[in-house]
This record gives C-alpha cells, structure tokens and sequence, in this order.
C-alpha cells in the first residue's frame, strides 16, 4: 500500500502561477520594508549586473508558498515547517513564474511532506530551486 497523506503520495505534483508587475514588487518593499533601490529604481539598477529592477528574491519563494498553501491540500491545513532556496536567476516585472513542488516523503507517523521546489519564468528558466517540507492537519470540526 502507498504511503499517503490527504491523497499525496511521492511523485505528487502542484503548481501556482503568478504574473509579475512593478505593482506587486514595490507593494512586497512596502510589507517587508525592504525598500533596497534594486528592486523599485531603475536608475539605480541600470548600474547593476541586472541593468534593470528585479523583484526580491523572497517574492518568487512567495509562489512556492502560495503552491504549498493553496494547492497541496486544499481541504487541510498545511504548515510549513522548512525551506531551502537558491536563487538562479532574477525575476523582472513582466515575467510569468510557476512554483511547481513535487512531493518526494511522505511520513504518515507525522503527517509530515518533503517536496521538491521550483520556481521557473515563462521562458522555462529556473529562477529558484529547493526543497520543503510541511506538516498537513486535517481541519477540525
């Protein structure tokens, strides 16, 4: 019998996708108070290796986030309880990113999930790449 947890199982897979604006990159500097000029001056980023504004790092982890949260098991609570990231290449406004996380454990004892994480743009480049791991409650009534 497969191991799984609120019918996920190794090899499960979902995915989320988010249309990146400037909107979205200064309203995340605002909740953050992460106001560093890369990410909302062009004048400034034109004198980096990016030549142009990029969206923080910790937006395109957002999607892997929205995937687990939203997706993974939508009639469960998920609780995230680990991510490792490393940031490939850089997310501009304008760019299509999907997070697609494919679950790789599955431990019914804890009803505990490792997943593999990728974050790609619409050019199928992976901006992000790691791994989670969550814990998945069921809703009590």
């Amino acid at each position: 019998m497969t191991e799984n947890i609120a019918g996920l199982e190794v090899d499960s897979v979902v995915t989320f996708t988010k249309e990146v604006t400037q909107d979205d990159i200064n309203t995340f500097a605002d909740v953050t108070g992460d106001h560093n000029p890369l990410h909302s001056n062009a004048e400034y980023a034109a004198k980096t290796r990016f030549k142009q504004p990029i969206a923080h790092g910790m937006f395109g982890a957002g999607v892997i986030s929205a995937a687990l949260g939203t997706r993974l098991a939508p009639d469960s609570v998920v609780v995230y309880l680990g991510q490792n990231l490393r940031f490939r290449a850089p997310v501009l406004a304008g760019d299509t990113i999907t997070a697609t996380c494919t679950v790789t454990t599955v431990e019914t004892e804890k009803s505990r999930i490792g997943l593999q994480t990728v974050v790609t743009n619409q050019e199928g480049i992976e901006v992000i790449i790691g791994d989670a791991q969550v814990m998945i409650d069921e809703i009590r009534n």
